[in-house]
């Protein structure tokens, strides 16, 4: 495990890599806290009806230690260890749209529907995601998961080579309280793809769990559908290979589901990619004349 940097301590932890994955671990361990001296528990005096009683009750850096342990769970990737709405840098209107959304679900949980963030790449659709589930799990102590969809796939497919079914990788995310899907759209549009990805989702839907979703095709509703017919399977699938709307990338049932499951929103194709405007002013000033 090496550290981000010099590591970021934000409200009693410390952000690190591991791997693939951002790690959290809490800044003061319980056996040196002050305030419980390594017991876990603290003391305090409460009084009711003129008496006075002693109360034990667990001290609050067991709690940053389980906190930590959500977060570390939630698999987030390690470059966006440092996601915070506060570093989030919006350069038009629809993305501060974006943080806002992001922001209210946040400090407003607990919230009946997630939301979809859509736009080109590098405008921060992950980062928003992240910091959301950073809030969730070391803020409110709420159990998240996040998945890049290919990933999920190629984990899948791993798991029959071991005898495993779609069904055992997919129930643990079908049951966690917040789930991301990130790159949704992304593929090959297999029928194993679709139906991989209508099974959870229609887990999440029918068992009534938020859901947030982040992808790099355009929200815009399939409004021609009726105008051109209808199409067999096989039609639909060459389709929506080529397609850059997600309706046509997921199906007309999946997405007619995040309809009612999410809050959308999209940025303008002309939202500059944030890495590449970053790798740019890294440059030497000669080369970025060049």
């Amino acid at each position: 495990m090496t550290a981000i940097g010099k590591g970021i301590d934000t409200a009693g932890y410390v952000f690190e890599r591991s791997g693939d994955f951002a790690r959290a671990k809490a800044r003061l361990a319980v056996s040196a806290c002050p305030d419980c001296r390594g017991s876990g528990l603290a003391r305090n005096t409460v009084q009711e009806f003129g008496r006075k009683y002693d109360v034990v009750t667990p001290c609050a850096c067991t709690r940053h230690g389980r906190r930590a342990d959500l977060f570390n769970d939630t698999r987030l990737p390690a470059v966006h260890a440092q996601a915070s709405f506060d570093g989030y840098r919006p350069s038009n209107a629809e993305q501060a749209r974006a943080l806002q959304v992001a922001k209210d679900f946040s400090l407003r949980w607990p919230q009946p529907r997630g939301y979809v963030l859509a736009g080109p790449v590098g405008t921060g659709k992950t980062h928003l995601v992240s910091a959301t589930l950073k809030h969730l799990t070391l803020e409110l102590g709420v159990a998240c998961e996040y998945v890049e969809v290919s990933l999920l796939y190629a984990q899948i497919r791993r798991g029959f080579q071991d005898g495993r079914s779609g069904g055992e990788i997919i129930q643990p995310l079908s049951r966690v309280e917040v789930l991301a899907i990130d790159e949704l759209g992304k593929g090959r549009g297999t029928p194993f793809e679709l139906d991989t990805l209508d099974e959870l989702i229609a887990r999440r839907y029918n068992s009534g769990k938020v859901t947030l979703f982040a992808t790099n095709y355009s929200l815009k509703p399939p409004e021609e559908r009726s105008q051109r017919g209808y199409l067999d399977t096989a039609a639909a699938l060459e389709a929506g290979k080529e397609s850059k709307l997600l309706s046509d990338r997921v199906g007309d049932r999946i997405y007619s589901r995040l309809c009612e499951m999410c809050e959308f929103v999209e940025l303008p194709a002309s939202t500059p990619d944030a890495r590449r405007a970053r790798a740019v002013s890294a440059q030497p000033p000669a080369m970025r004349r060049a």
